[in-house]
């Protein structure tokens, strides 16, 4: 994920990093602060999926658009690019933004993105060929086979940035109605901070332990400073 951002356009001063413990302080330690997005790989499950309808039903599709906007958010219309489309919320979102360079592929995409509503945003990601290729470039460099967009997977991506204007956490899903805001951070308190998890991952995990146990596997990449 990291080569497929500096190959777009993110500066190397950036870089995702394995978190391998929320409860760990000495394990969290290893994290460069601040962290400016949170990717949370989950299987999905029947519990996620009935909290996102409850959750959703009575919510109006996001329609926001324009230099305004609390978030920059993307529909997902690709079938299994839920990754990329995390990325794309973690970059065009908080601090995260200002490192990306000047006339790069990715610059490009958020700077066309940014005026446009959802729909037209959801069209303009289909429609550019350099995004597409470096995904799939990306993708091939893995261990396993990537699939394909109709195959059957059942792992599932959610970003978390904070807001550059309210400093709230929003759940950035392009799966969803919208952005959903989570809740207010602190001016000191980024995304591994300890409220912006309880507010985030800690609360999915709640749910699906309250559910009866479930499938309790996840995976969490932080992007931050880059070590190197």
């Amino acid at each position: 994920m990291t080569m497929l951002l500096h190959k777009l356009g993110l500066s190397p001063n950036l870089a995702f990093h394995d978190v391998f413990s929320i409860d760990d302080p000495d394990l969290l330690a290893f994290i460069p602060r601040p962290a400016h997005a949170l990717l949370l790989v989950f299987p999905v499950s029947a519990t996620f999926e009935k909290f996102k309808r409850e959750e959703d039903q009575d919510k109006q599709e996001y329609s926001g658009s324009g230099d305004g906007e609390e978030v920059v958010w993307y529909k997902q219309t690709i079938g299994n690019a839920c990754g990329l489309f995390g990325l794309l919320h973690g970059v065009s979102n908080g601090a995260a933004r200002a490192q990306i360079q000047p006339d790069s592929e990715l610059d490009n995409l958020i700077k066309q993105a940014v005026p446009l509503n959802p729909t037209q945003r959801a069209e303009l990601v289909e429609a550019t060929d350099e995004l597409e290729i470096a995904h799939q470039e990306a993708a091939a460099t893995g261990d396993t086979a990537a699939p394909n967009a109709t195959d059957n997977v059942d792992l599932h991506y959610v970003c978390f940035v904070k807001s550059g204007r309210s400093g709230h956490l929003f759940e950035m899903d392009g799966s969803r109605k919208g952005p959903l805001d989570r809740g207010a951070l602190g001016a000191d308190e980024d995304v591994l901070s300890a409220k912006a998890l309880e507010l985030g991952v800690r609360a999915f995990l709640k749910r699906e332990e309250a559910a009866g146990g479930g499938d309790l596997r996840f995976s969490l990449i932080a992007l931050a400073e880059s070590l190197e």
